[in-house]
């Protein structure tokens, strides 16, 4: 049970509430003036602390202010018998979770006494979830040392350092790339490497729910009408930090026009509201698919795209990163072996061989779960080729019809040399590049990144 303190002058009174909630499994301790409360409170680090409004020498007041300059985590609740408005927002001001007046019926100490223990189990377990988080969410994380990989990690650092440190609003950014490249890893990267990191990181994939439902999960709604009480939605949830909209292709065509609103001003409106609701969010959305391709085809509104795009960031899929492959193959047999405490594992030579010679369709996620299989199913410590248990990929085309883009042959090394021509002759100019081989220039990112073509330093 929970750790309580009273510090109260009145000897009676204070050993009358020690003996209730003793008998309600807590553990009390008293003392009987503001300087050995403070004392007691650094030794116990209390749960909650009982704070008297008149004690002799340092008075109530000063006494909370110290206990949360002390202990950001404990609750404290005041006690005064000449309770008024002003000392009710004193009292708040100083931290106090609520106060009571004298006589304080015992059962109602001990309701005011319990919901200060949700919440601070609450706000314990919300401190534990984001630490985690960070812990397997930084820069740091993102593993590897291809150029494409260290590129990427320069990028983010540019976007970390200028964020704003404090409500000013922030672009978006749009993180593009093929299933399994480890998008919502970057999005991770920018929010707990970043100045937001202290705030939340709420994500949702926008293919999760249907229209009508993902609005009320994204803004909110107010009680009545369908709605049996108020909630807040998403933007708010991560007001103070980042919003992450997986999928954002999937989003319907309704809300794309309400997140671009949302974008422009950074105000949000419940569902049966009149009044909007100011919030500070970085949104980052992420997709696999082809934007621009969407937005000609009617199914993605141009102006939500120019504005997600401020700041673009293209995740390399894993057969653009060279030796990364057995880098992250290595990593991922680590972890696996300590997660499922099986033996020390190693991949042996036909595995190597195997996993390099593989297309890896599915990226990084895919080489997750190959791994993950081979080490449950490892007996002896090895990994060979045939626990792998790989099956032949096809060939990955990203081209949105392939009687829309004569130019890219089935053949690899002609559809490289088509590229790199057309590159050569731009200058490295990919809008220029993609109008001569009349693809957009999203598809020809991902050619590119297909073949590991990057444009050359300057």
């Amino acid at each position: 049970m929970a750790t309580l303190l009273v510090i109260e002058d009145e000897p009676m009174l204070a050993k009358n509430i020690a003996r209730f909630f003793q008998q309600h499994h807590h553990t009390v301790e008293i003392a009987g003036d503001g300087v050995a409360g403070l004392e007691a409170a650094r030794r116990l680090m209390p749960d909650v602390a009982i704070v008297d409004y008149q004690l002799p020498g340092i008075n109530g007041l000063e006494v909370i202010r110290e206990l949360h300059r002390n202990d950001d985590q404990v609750r404290t609740v005041m006690v005064s018998g000449h309770a008024n408005v002003a000392v009710a927002v004193d009292a708040m001001k100083a931290g106090s979770f609520d106060l009571l007046t004298k006589p304080v019926p015992l059962k109602t100490l001990k309701d005011v006494i319990d919901r200060a223990l949700v919440e601070a189990n609450a706000r314990r377990a919300l401190d534990y979830y984001k630490r985690r988080d960070a812990e397997h969410g930084g820069i740091e994380c993102i593993l590897g040392e291809s150029r494409p990989i260290q590129a990427l990690r320069e990028l983010i650092q540019v976007l970390i350092q200028n964020e704003p440190a404090d409500a000013s609003p922030v672009a978006p950014i749009l993180i593009c790339g093929e299933t399994g490249s480890g998008k919502e890893l970057v999005a991770r990267a920018c929010h707990f490497s970043g100045p937001r990191a202290k705030g939340a990181f709420v994500e949702v994939s926008c293919a999760s729910l249907p229209a009508h439902l993902m609005e009320g999960e994204l803004f909110g709604y107010e009680k009545g009408g369908d709605h049996a009480e108020r909630r807040i939605g998403l933007f708010e949830a991560a007001d103070g930090g980042t919003l992450f909209l997986d999928e954002i292709g999937e989003l319907d065509l309704g809300l794309q026009a309400k997140l671009l609103r949302v974008l422009e001003n950074l105000r949000v409106r419940r569902l049966g509201a009149v009044t909007d609701r100011q919030i500070n969010v970085r949104v980052v959305a992420a997709t696999n698919r082809d934007l621009e391709a969407m937005m000609r085809a009617g199914q993605f509104r141009a102006d939500l795209l120019y504005r997600l795009r401020v700041f673009a960031v293209r995740v390399p899929p894993l057969r653009a990163r060279g030796s990364d492959l057995w880098l992250l193959a290595q990593h991922f047999t680590t972890v696996f072996t300590k997660r499922y405490n099986k033996p020390p594992t190693t991949l042996d030579p036909s595995a190597e061989a195997a996993l390099l010679q593989h297309t890896w369709p599915g990226n990084v996620r895919e080489l997750s779960n190959v791994i993950e299989r081979a080490v449950l199913l490892s007996t002896d410590g090895r990994i060979s080729s045939t626990d792998l248990l790989l099956t032949p990929s096809a060939p990955v085309d990203f081209a949105e019809k392939p009687s829309e883009q004569p130019v890219f042959a089935r053949n690899d090394e002609l559809e490289r040399s088509h590229l790199v021509r057309a590159l050569e002759e731009t200058h490295w100019d990919l809008p220029a590049a993609a109008t001569m081989l009349d693809v957009s220039v999203d598809t020809l990112q991902q050619r590119m990144d297909r073949h590991g073509l990057y444009a050359p330093a300057k």
